[in-house]
């Protein structure tokens, strides 16, 4: 009885007052698990800052394409950076759920992918240290494809294992504090390398920030191997194929799940949406040197908002922040219409789109991944993400599109259905499911 009270004292302790009622002490978690909430707090948001590093550290949207430039690899192949790491990062995981639901304890998968993250950045430090061209080039992206399918086959685990070891009030306020991590150090590595990475950057400077990626990983995924995680449902493994067969079951038989992968799908949007603020900021004159106020916006974002958007998830409905966080990337677009309407938008005008943006984009995910860890059958938890992070993945290569849009008729087009497709997303986010009604 001692050690039961003083487990729930210490759960109290990552409680607010008004939280800390009987109700809410080691909710949506085993009960063995309740003394390792602490513990299993702290170790996943210092995992957290870890591979929010290293996510900067080797962007595909900044120096990744900056090493293909520094060792004259053709310019598409640069281009393919982003879509790939986006598209093979959801793909994988039927395959890896199927596999998953075999073992009472998932986190090894996530240390698993974690270390094939690492070795994967290693190599490509090796490519960009020893060759060049468009040979260069196309190794680059297949180890980033590599390194992107260990990450999506990593998100099962980690939305199995934080159900399971994470009370239900604390789960948005954990990616929160993550998600700010990262902002943090978006300002700091974005503010150097806006100073430092020119176009005469030397190749040592990418390969020792590829390396030091790749360290944080290995620190990220010796971090992740000791959450105290209780063991979980073994329903046996399943071959991809039948895993893919449930999944399709899923679909046709739980009409909340597929309203909230509607919802989710359209306000995907808000993830690639940053972009094409940024060209049309270039349209109207913003000089090329001064788009680091982006970067720094962008990290100033998520540093603000993540917490903000974790302790409202806490507290609120998952499914009444995405409905606001749509709304604000709505209100991102249109401000963005504005200004290519009126033609005088400044640097500060475009970077205040971005900072709406990114707020957007932020409540976003981590209400979608607090609604989906709430919502699933603990039992199903990985199907249920394998399912939402495959059809995203194709969503996600759909939305390619709307760079053909800005191609072909202008980026004010794509603008618009930016904006488009955002009001659309709150529209059907309003009308899905709270997460305790998915599955009725």
């Amino acid at each position: 009885m001692a050690v039961a009270t003083g487990a729930k004292s210490r759960v109290i302790g990552l409680l607010d007052a008004d939280d800390a009622s009987e109700g809410s002490i080691c909710e949506g978690i085993p009960e063995e698990a309740c003394k390792d909430v602490p513990r299993n707090f702290a170790l996943n948001v210092a995992n957290g800052m870890c591979t929010k590093t290293a996510e900067q550290l080797a962007s595909p949207g900044v120096v990744l394409p900056l090493l293909l430039t520094t060792v004259g690899a053709p310019i598409g192949l640069a281009g393919a950076l982003e879509p790939v790491r986006r598209g093979a990062s959801l793909l994988p995981g039927l395959v890896v759920s199927g596999k998953m639901r075999a073992f009472e304890r998932r986190k090894g998968f996530w240390v698993a992918a974690g270390l094939i993250q690492a070795a994967a950045l290693v190599a490509i430090a090796l490519v960009g240290a020893a060759l060049a061209g468009a040979v260069a080039g196309v190794l680059v992206v297949v180890l980033l494809a590599i390194f992107s399918l260990a990450s999506g086959a990593g998100s099962v685990a980690f939305g199995d294992v934080m159900g399971k070891t994470i009370v239900t009030r604390r789960r948005g306020r954990l990616l929160g504090l993550r998600g700010a991590a990262g902002g943090v150090i978006t300002v700091g590595v974005g503010g150097v390398l806006v100073a430092t990475l020119g176009p005469d950057a030397s190749r040592g400077t990418f390969v020792a920030l590829l390396l030091a990626a790749a360290a944080l990983w290995v620190v990220g995924a010796w971090l992740f191997a000791r959450t105290d995680e209780p063991p979980g449902a073994v329903a046996g493994g399943r071959s991809p194929l039948k895993e893919a067969h449930a999944g399709v079951r899923l679909l046709r038989e739980v009409a909340g799940f597929r309203r909230f992968l509607l919802a989710r799908g359209l306000l995907a949007v808000t993830e690639v949406a940053v972009p094409f603020y940024v060209l049309a900021a270039s349209q109207e004159g913003v000089e090329a040197s001064d788009l680091g106020a982006f970067l720094i916006a962008s990290g100033a974002a998520a540093v603000v908002s993540n917490p903000v958007w974790g302790r409202v998830t806490d507290r609120a409905s998952d499914r009444a922040v995405m409905t606001v966080a749509g709304s604000i990337g709505a209100l991102a677009a249109l401000l963005a219409a504005f200004l290519l309407i009126v033609e005088s938008g400044s640097e500060a005008a475009y970077a205040t789109v971005v900072f709406i943006a990114v707020v957007a984009q932020e409540g976003v995910r981590l209400g979608r991944k607090a609604y989906l860890v709430t919502a699933a059958p603990p039992g199903d938890r990985p199907l249920y993400v394998a399912v939402a992070n495959t059809i995203i993945g194709i969503v996600m290569i759909a939305l390619v599109l709307l760079g053909v849009i800005a191609e072909l008729v202008g980026v004010s087009a794509a603008v618009g259905a930016v904006l488009a497709l955002s009001l659309l997303g709150v529209a059907v986010t309003r009308r899905t499911p709270e997460p305790e009604d998915m599955v009725r």
